[in-house]
């Protein structure tokens, strides 16, 4: 199950993060917690609407694909904190994304009632019209006397304590379980447009994305940097020739899709023939519905959503059809800029069996058991996301067994069309 804990605080220093750490760490067998902050979250200001700004998007995101939400707040004269509130009305203002999400609310202050006038204050504000989050009744932490409660390891030191805090959650679960199965259906994430069909801020436009000489038209038309020039990156100064010698090097083919979905580059050292994922010169400039088959949308899209949307920040898949000497996996990472926007896709391929193999040889140890060793995945795993796996690779079991898709592989950038 997936949970978000929300740091009630802008503080460098809080013992509420330090909560929620201890959470994730000591309980991760109950749950998957993701904590974010809300340190970049701009001050609430209806006359400067920031809604669709990236900070305020990224929490929306991550709240509206998580099971539930814990908030760790603080206790600040009587109330939660400013900033806490702040992050509220953003999310209460044009979008709601608390509306009917499972919220548990927990806190720890310096004072022996814990934070239990702040957690008062908070349950009415996440009820209140605009917000409408569903939160647990009852079942209140209060951790009080916080800077005695934690030893050096962040670990509580009582536990009674723990034991209490393992009980509360365990019923946040089952409260989750209870009010989902009474709404139905998390809503769909946004379609994905993958004929590029927009525009970003980096979209070369009026050049006809289906042309085979896209790279030689759009490098005309915006002067680019080549050959001996050098380019200024955030750590480094290198030439054309060399960042394309560096990328060569890297032991992994390396896709790169936009925003807007477009195709728009990868290493190319290989033929199409050789690849583990076959790639055409001609196909970069393309949007990445050209670069599929159109029976595999449905999967590209689903990877993209997730990328997008911050539900995942990498997708992994395991990709079977390279025979029994190779372990590939495809790995679809989110890119995103220095404010947390979606810039694309990151998707790097590679051979994993190499790399074990020599960490096998060099360690002494060998691949024992039922289980998957390589590829990490119990059986129950396996099923578990075999759907999804399916969906993205396009290579399900029947498929593969009858052998009429074995070269359905790659989901997101260059899909083979031998199939």
């Amino acid at each position: 199950m997936k949970i978000v804990g929300i740091v009630g605080s802008n503080a460098e220093l809080s013992y509420n993060r330090k909560l929620l750490q201890f959470i994730k760490k000591n309980f991760k067998d109950l749950f998957d917690l993701e904590i974010l902050e809300i340190k970049e979250i701009p001050l609430f200001n209806q006359s400067d609407d920031q809604t669709n700004g990236a900070p305020i998007q990224y929490l929306s995101n991550k709240i509206l694909q998580a099971d539930g939400v814990i908030i760790a707040t603080p206790e600040h004269n009587h109330t939660i904190p400013a900033a806490l509130k702040s992050v509220l009305e953003w999310l209460s203002f044009k979008i709601h994304p608390l509306e009917n999400k499972p919220v548990m609310i927990v806190g720890a202050s310096y004072y022996d009632q814990g934070s239990s006038r702040a957690q008062l204050h908070l349950r009415q504000i996440l009820d209140a019209p605009g917000v409408n989050a569903m939160v647990m009744p009852g079942n209140e932490f209060l951790l009080g006397k916080v800077k005695e409660a934690f030893d050096e390891d962040g670990k509580l030191k009582d536990q009674g304590t723990t034991d209490f805090l393992k009980t509360s959650l365990e019923k946040f679960l089952q409260f989750i379980k209870v009010t989902t199965a009474m709404q139905g259906k998390k809503p769909e994430l946004p379609p994905e447009d993958l004929f590029a069909t927009g525009k970003t801020d980096t979209t070369i436009e009026d050049i006809d994305m289906y042309a085979e000489d896209w790279v030689e038209q759009a490098s005309e038309k915006v002067g680019v940097a080549k050959g001996k020039d050098y380019v200024q990156l955030n750590r480094g100064v290198l030439t054309v020739d060399q960042l394309n010698a560096f990328l060569a090097s890297m032991p992994m083919e390396l896709t790169y899709a936009d925003s807007n979905n477009q195709f728009l580059y990868y290493n190319y050292t290989k033929s199409a023939e050789e690849m583990l994922a076959s790639r055409t010169p001609g196909q970069v400039g393309n949007p990445l519905a050209k670069c599929h088959p159109e029976r595999v949308y449905k999967g590209v899209s689903w990877v993209i959503q997730q990328l997008r949307s911050g539900a995942q920040d990498n997708v992994h898949v395991h990709v079977p059809t390279h025979g029994p000497d190779k372990y590939v996996v495809h790995n679809y990472q989110a890119i995103r800029d220095e404010n947390g926007k979606y810039m694309g896709i990151n998707e790097y391929i590679w051979d994993l069996k190499p790399t074990i193999d020599w960490y096998l040889q060099q360690t002494g140890q060998e691949l024992t058991g039922s289980v998957d060793a390589v590829a990490s995945a119990s059986t129950k795993d396996h099923e578990n996301q075999k759907a999804d796996v399916d969906a993205v690779s396009s290579a399900s079991q029947k498929d593969q067994e009858t052998n009429t898709e074995t070269n359905k592989v790659d989901a997101v950038s260059g899909a083979s069309e031998k199939v």
